[in-house]
């Protein structure tokens, strides 16, 4: 059983990374904000007396389905919007459908900092024009490091097609890197 202050160091450790993640899923940086706090509410409401080792486990299945709650209220929010908006003449407001998230790179030189922002801008860009499936599944094997099995069990699909949304999202940001520029040679001499 994890005390209060395991909880409060296990979320505050993958608030950032959450967000993150989220953000590429929703691509609104207010909604993913909300979906990770209201995730994060659940955990600490209904699991706090589980285990510190099944958190990382835990917060990513329900990050996962209040993500999948949050597309499922937009699309009956954007079914009303559509039918009723024939009767009201109102602009409605426009969305930066591609956001981007700061890269805090401390310790080196301005020009280091600016290419590398550059690049991960390319990245996200990149990653924005995945298909949904794809874009989870990289994120949660290449950036949360989860192994195939764990990324399976949260994405509630099998291993293989876990591997198989991996390799064409991979053989897919290549691509898209390749025609912004940017060799693989380039990323792994940054990193």
């Amino acid at each position: 059983m994890a005390s209060a202050q395991e909880l409060s160091d296990f979320l505050r450790q993958i608030e950032k990374r959450a967000f993150r993640q989220t953000a590429y899923a929703v691509r609104d940086d207010h909604a993913a904000l909300d979906i990770v706090q209201d995730a994060m509410l659940k955990l600490a409401d209904k699991y706090a007396s589980k285990p510190v080792e099944e958190y990382p486990m835990l917060f990513q299945r329900i990050l996962q389905n209040t993500t999948r709650d949050y597309w499922r209220r937009q699309k009956v929010r954007n079914l009303w919007t559509s039918l009723f908006s024939s009767f009201g003449s109102s602009e409605e407001e426009a969305y930066d459908l591609l956001e981007t998230i700061e890269v805090e790179q401390a310790g080196s030189n301005p020009s280091d900092q600016l290419e590398r922002s550059q690049i991960m801008a390319l990245i996200e860009k990149a990653l924005a024009k995945l298909p949904l499936r794809q874009r989870e599944a990289f994120v949660l094997r290449y950036w949360e490091e989860l192994d195939v099995a764990e990324t399976a069990s949260v994405m509630g699909c099998s291993e293989g097609s876990v591997k198989t949304h991996c390799s064409r999202a991979v053989s897919a940001l290549s691509a898209l890197l390749e025609q912004a520029g940017i060799g693989t040679r380039k990323l792994q001499k940054k990193e």
